[in-house]
């Protein structure tokens, strides 16, 4: 296994001129829509991997006994349609939007937007800058999402992801947060089922599957990304919290995390983490989908694999 940059896994962007922000976001009377949030009681659990499985330069270790709060998470990432629906009632316009391009995996890309690529990422050539490819054009100006409603929104930057959840009336999660549901109650396992990567065979998440970056077989029935109910869930009822879209969290990324109880990260920083890997780890190349594993990017970075996922504090849930 090669020890790649974590930038190479979601390219980030280096904005001269930052789009105009904040947008103001009005709630225009959503409800606080908490009824299928799954309730996460506080505890503690063993944060991070020690570096005979992880990447020492990533700060996955030293491994440490952290405690969180009770909180309110969702099952799945935000999909397509929840994010059409935010726009669609805000106006609220992307990061990738405002810049007239985002980054995309070379595959997926069709030979039309070929054609425009502004260039593509020198460490990491299989990510090309395509002018016009967005969360609703997630290839490129001629692909579209009507066939995708139901899958993880991508192309959204840290800043996108904050203002859908003032809409929403909830928050990203820290990493702490999103490390302990991730393990659905498992202690110290690699992944949110246990330390096999395909228990008896079977396919448990959305990653590379081939030789990576050239050829996709598609073992787990996709190519880019699955539906957000993918798979079984965690043992907390929670999906797809390894593979499918890196999801950002609320910490500024530092490689000497401290803090043992609700640590929240440093209060200032130049990159966001980012947790779960994606369809496009593997292996060979990256093994970032463990559950300690850890990436980061600038908070107007948007690729075609960056999603998210919301919490709330702790409140009413139809979930106990």
């Amino acid at each position: 296994m090669t020890n790649p940059d974590a930038g190479c896994c979601t390219p980030g962007r280096k904005v001269t001129v930052r789009p105009e922000k904040p947008q103001i976001i009005e709630r225009f009377g959503k409800p606080l829509d908490r009824e299928d949030m799954i309730y996460i009681p506080g505890g503690s659990f063993r944060m991070g991997a020690g570096e005979e499985e992880g990447y020492p330069q990533d700060g996955e270790g030293p491994v440490r006994v952290v405690t969180v709060d009770s909180f309110l998470i969702d099952p799945v990432s935000v999909t397509n349609a929840s994010f059409c629906e935010f726009v669609d009632q805000t106006g609220y316009i992307t990061d990738a939007e405002q810049l007239g391009w985002s980054f995309v995996f070379h595959l997926l890309v069709s030979d039309k937007s070929a054609e425009t690529v502004m260039g593509s990422v020198p460490q990491a050539p299989w990510w090309l800058a395509v002018p016009g490819a967005d969360w609703r054009h997630p290839e490129g100006p001629d692909s579209v999402i009507d066939a995708r409603m139901n899958h993880p929104v991508v192309h959204v930057s840290y800043r996108d992801a904050l203002a859908y959840c003032s809409w929403a009336g909830k928050r990203l999660p820290t990493e702490a947060e999103w490390e302990y549901a991730a393990r659905g109650g498992l202690e110290s396992k690699k992944y949110p089922w246990g330390d096999e990567l395909k228990p008896d065979g079977k396919h448990r998440f959305n990653i590379w599957q081939g030789e990576f970056p050239m050829r996709n077989t598609a073992g787990d029935g996709y190519v880019g990304t699955a539906p957000v109910r993918a798979y079984s869930p965690n043992g907390f009822g929670l999906y797809n919290m390894s593979g499918n879209v890196w999801e950002w969290c609320s910490d500024w990324f530092t490689e000497r995390r401290s803090g043992n109880h609700n640590p929240a990260g440093p209060e200032i920083g130049m990159v966001k983490v980012m947790k779960g890997g994606s369809y496009l780890c593997h292996d060979s190349y990256c093994n970032r989908y463990r559950i300690a594993a850890r990436s980061s990017n600038t908070p107007e970075s948007s690729t075609g694999n960056i999603g998210f996922r919301c919490v709330a504090d702790k409140g009413y849930s139809n979930r106990r």
